[in-house]
């Protein structure tokens, strides 16, 4: 059974999720299913996904799920926020949703602030049970600190063996953030070669992304895998029934070169 994290107003998080980025919209119901049946109770998407419509036909009258979506860029800006929120809503069809993230800080925007100002609305009004960010470098969340009475719940940044964040983990835990990781696995490919993470798939009997997912989940990272292969989803989720020993998590953690797989939020600004 998938952990649950507690945020810092007191709703619970799984702690493994099912990502569902770059999943077309015809295939990400059929994707979602499978991740439903396979024990996932968390699933992640956005509006720049595309599939939110999707995941809505997939999630409609199931039961104890929580559901993640994100804003876009170009949506920033407190109406423009709550529009979009709205949208996604309908897309979804959910009543109340369980946590909305803003997307990217795009600071030559320069809007997430009237954006956290719409999402503060957005909680105080029922309508979102919590609420974070996504790729919020520290000086993006310090000006959130200063300048509103409300904490995000979550950040939601790429972490993996190669891109350990281990400066933006200490500051959200300083202020009782969560941290989410994004790509985990780093794409796959050449992480999942790596000499250490075979050797210790072999050593515990499990695969390279299970060896991975297993060292975020002791880290205390909450993890959103994304596969749309079936046996894959299972073996995502396979990952409760045993520990690395802390020598092994040292392993890893000596895997850290800074690579990133997805763009820097300091210049990120696209539409």
């Amino acid at each position: 059974m998938v952990p649950l994290i507690a945020l810092n107003n007191g709703v619970r998080i799984p702690q493994l999720g099912f990502g569902v980025y770059q999943v077309p919209e015809d295939q990400v119901a059929g994707a979602v299913t499978t991740a439903i049946e396979a024990g996932y109770r968390s699933i992640d998407t956005a509006a720049a996904y595309g599939n939110e419509s999707g995941v809505g036909d997939a999630i409609a009258g199931v039961p104890d799920l929580f559901i993640t979506t994100k804003l876009w860029n170009a949506d920033q800006g407190h109406d423009a926020t709550l529009r979009a929120f709205d949208e996604s809503m309908r897309r979804l069809r959910l009543d109340v949703l369980d946590l909305y993230l803003i997307h990217w800080p795009t600071p030559k925007r320069d809007l997430y602030a009237d954006s956290w100002r719409a999402l503060e609305k957005l909680y105080a009004d029922g309508r979102v049970r919590a609420i974070g960010v996504s790729n919020f470098h520290t000086p993006h969340l310090q000006r959130l600190f200063d300048e509103f009475p409300t904490t995000p719940a979550v950040n939601q940044i790429e972490l993996h063996p190669l891109l350990q964040q281990e400066e933006m983990r200490k500051v959200h835990a300083t202020h009782r953030i969560v941290t989410e990781a994004w790509s985990p696995l780093a794409q796959g490919g050449a992480l999942l070669r790596e000499p250490d993470i075979a050797g210790l798939a072999d050593k515990y009997g499990k695969t390279p992304a299970q060896i991975v997912l297993r060292w975020h989940v002791q880290l205390g990272n909450v993890v959103i895998p994304k596969s749309v292969t079936p046996y894959r989803v299972k073996e995502n989720i396979d990952i409760f029934d045993f520990e690395l020993a802390q020598d092994d998590m040292l392993v890893i953690t000596e895997l850290d070169n800074g690579t990133r797989t997805g763009p820097d939020p300091d210049r990120f600004n696209a539409a």
